[in-house]
């Protein structure tokens, strides 16, 4: 088969790939709460709009039938900047109010949209179930384990859709991917490499400082336990802080692990490895920038992810990528598209990619029609962001954890699962 080979050719299997992702799959689960009709229109609360809020919200416009009725930031002047350009481009403007909470007592309110920082993201999500609201999460779906079994509890208890935006999983060609994996294109699966690269500075010495005047700090921290202002974490570098952060594994690792655990058809680990550091910089990140991570799972299958947050050159030379090895060849997902290689390295298939986030907000939305699971249900998302925790608690204590493949619970070691929560300010502690 010529390198020349597009995607056309898979019709066919395209179509039976399909039926299996995103209609029999799908169809099988039960339904998520009660169904509202095709032609109703949305209505969504965006938090957080200072990076990915502000792009989801322009996303969601761009849906029929979908209006971003508020914009929620603890950044007054991220609020005026989105609520300006959204009002522009819809039939209504948007309320900007820095609580979100108050959009959630909005009772004709569909939809709450959580793109704030990742300590944040389990706290809204249950909160949001509770008010009655469906809720699309950013990436990584819980800052701990815990969060995300309460946040399954929650979405289930309430009947609502949670979709974690691991957009990915709704792209027809990685969907189309999966399908051939599933139908034994390179034999038996057996490993999965996954990788990121990038090019980070130093995020320097935090200095104390005065919370600027535009800034809700208190609001800011929410759940976490209050830690004075300095001027080095608002808004990115928290990422880089176990506090608020899950370091890069939780940032861009979970994208890369949810495609290989999807990919492999494993849900828990029984074996966790971890290995390397902080090697860089000298500077106030607590998170490793040199980390490299083994999952092993049942029926002799292993996943392993790098991350490399100050070289940018990845496994072939992609930033960003999985590699599926089987006993009849090689399966490569990068973000142009996947590519198909025999057991003599001869490309045999290639695709290019030609899709974005729309997708998997449009399966968000159909499922708040239709009552259907989305494509990144909570649960999924559980196992997935679970994967980033367990690493991260390997690297923390610096032991291998054996995990149990039924919860993927870190078994006989007691100090390790004291990581598998946290402490949170007074009053903000999640309940269910």
């Amino acid at each position: 088969m010529s390198n020349s080979h597009t995607r056309r050719s898979f019709v066919k299997t395209s179509a039976a790939t399909a039926a299996w992702a995103t209609g029999s799959y799908f169809a099988s689960q039960s339904p998520a709460q009660e169904t509202k009709s095709t032609g109703a229109t949305l209505t969504v609360a965006i938090m957080g709009v200072n990076g990915r809020g502000s792009a989801l919200a322009n996303a969601f416009i761009g849906q029929p039938n979908c209006q971003v009725a508020y914009i929620c930031d603890v950044d007054e002047r991220a609020i005026n900047k989105v609520m300006s350009a959204i009002a522009a481009k819809q039939n209504r403007k948007p309320q900007g109010i820095a609580d979100f909470r108050k959009a959630l007592d909005d009772k004709s309110l569909d939809a709450l949209v959580c793109a704030a920082p990742n300590h944040w993201h389990a706290p809204a999500t249950i909160l949001g179930c509770a008010a009655g609201k469906h809720v699309y999460v950013e990436k990584p779906c819980s800052h701990t384990a815990r969060e995300g079994e309460l946040a399954i509890e929650a979405a289930r208890k309430h009947n609502r859709v949670v979709q974690m935006g691991s957009q990915r999983r709704s792209w027809p060609n990685m969907i189309e991917a999966v399908g051939k994996l599933r139908e034994g294109a390179i034999g038996k699966l057996h490993y999965a490499r996954s990788w990121y690269n990038n090019t980070r500075q130093s995020i320097g010495v935090g200095k104390p400082a005065a919370v600027p005047a535009w800034l809700d700090w208190s609001l800011w921290q929410g759940p976490a336990p209050e830690r004075p202002f300095v001027d080095n974490v608002v808004h990115y570098n928290w990422h880089w802080k176990w506090h608020w952060g899950n370091g890069e594994l939780g940032n861009n690792g979970v994208h890369a692990l949810d495609l290989a655990r999807w990919g492999l058809g494993v849900d828990f680990p029984i074996r966790v490895t971890s290995s390397g550091g902080k090697y860089r910089h000298d500077d106030d990140q607590e998170t490793p920038d040199t980390h490299v991570v083994s999952y092993n799972f049942p029926g002799n299958k292993t996943i392993t992810w790098e991350g490399l947050s100050w070289s940018p050159y990845g496994n072939g030379g992609s930033q960003f990528g999985i590699s599926f090895h089987g006993s009849e060849g090689t399966l490569v997902f990068e973000d142009r598209g996947y590519r198909i290689f025999d057991l003599k390295n001869k490309e045999v298939v290639a695709t290019k990619n030609d899709d974005d986030e729309r997708g998997h907000i449009a399966n968000f939305l159909d499922c708040i029609r239709t009552g259907k699971r989305p494509a990144a249900d909570i649960a999924e998302a559980h196992k997935s962001t679970l994967l980033c925790h367990l690493g991260n608690i390997a690297h923390r204590t610096g032991r291998v954890l054996t995990t149990s493949e039924k919860d993927g619970h870190i078994v006989g070691d007691e100090q390790a699962m004291q990581l598998w929560s946290r402490e949170y300010r007074p009053g903000w502690e999640p309940k269910v």
